[in-house]
């Protein structure tokens, strides 16, 4: 029996025909508030669930996903999608052409975000809460950044509201050394302040990285194996947790891209491998 569940910014989604072609193949599907705990000391494992259930398994797909890190402004939700988002990718930046857009972070997330915004937008406003870049941004982004005269950096700023009817149509930002607030009509917003990985249920079943994420497959070190007393012979699968049979799709994984598509492909492969860890 393997067991997945799918959650989170780009996980799985168990609707429609995914969910008429589950039950097809005799997939037994649980509907759950979510897992509380793996318990991964002896197999087969053991997933306990909010409501005192608990599932057991050979295989485990974990999908639980991330949550991006959100500013606590009051109506952000209402832009999320209309004026606010979470990824530079060449879809987002196909909407604003030709216009201002800010990018609020100051990781290499956000640098890439900003250099690769700056290609098409007028201007690229980058807003970060300390002095400068150099802390979190490796010095090869911050050389384009300060090459790239279409990107302006503004310390000690953040973002203080969001204006607009259906979309994104102003946005205020405050100066925290003087306490200035201005608004500027700029209809784009690119959050790149990075994301939560939902693993605090994990506890510590399975090698996380820094951040946090599941690494996997070739991400595991052999001293990260040693540790985890990977008892088989054979390395982790591609997807493959530190827990032989234990896999991570989506964006609880390390080195995910953060895409739908991504996250489905990455379900599909785990499956597959699921399958052949079943028939050892």
């Amino acid at each position: 029996m393997g067991l997945g569940f799918p959650t989170g910014i780009s996980g799985l989604d168990l609707t429609g025909r995914a969910y008429a072609q589950a039950q097809k193949f005799g997939a037994r599907i649980l509907i759950a508030k979510g897992a509380t705990k793996l318990a991964c000391a002896q197999q087969p494992y053991e997933v306990q669930l909010a409501e005192r259930l608990s599932v057991r398994g050979r295989a485990v797909i974990i999908a639980t996903g991330a949550e991006y890190r959100r500013p606590a402004l009051a109506n952000l939700s209402q832009f999320e999608g209309a004026g606010v988002y979470y990824t530079a990718m060449p879809m987002e930046a196909q909407l604003c052409v030709g216009e201002e857009v800010i990018v609020v972070g100051g990781g290499n997330s956000a640098g890439q975000a900003a250099v690769f915004l700056a290609q098409t937008a007028t201007r690229v406003h980058m807003l970060v809460r300390g002095d400068g870049l150099a802390d979190a941004m490796s010095r090869y982004l911050i050389r384009r950044i300060e090459d790239n005269p279409a990107i302006v950096l503004r310390t000690h700023t953040q973002i203080v509201a969001l204006e607009g009817d259906g979309h994104l149509e102003r946005v205020q930002w405050r100066d925290d050394r003087t306490g200035d607030v201005q608004t500027h009509a700029i209809r784009h917003v690119f959050m790149m302040t990075g994301a939560v990985p939902n693993t605090g249920w994990l506890e510590r079943c399975v090698v996380l990285d820094d951040k946090g994420f599941i690494k996997t497959g070739p991400e595991l070190s052999q001293d990260d194996l040693t540790a985890a007393g990977w008892p088989l012979a054979r390395p982790p699968y591609l997807l493959e947790t530190s827990r032989p049979g234990v896999f991570a799709v989506g964006d609880v994984r390390g080195g995910n891209i953060k895409r739908v598509a991504s996250a489905v492909g990455e379900g599909s492969i785990a499956v597959a491998l699921v399958h052949q860890v079943l028939q050892q």
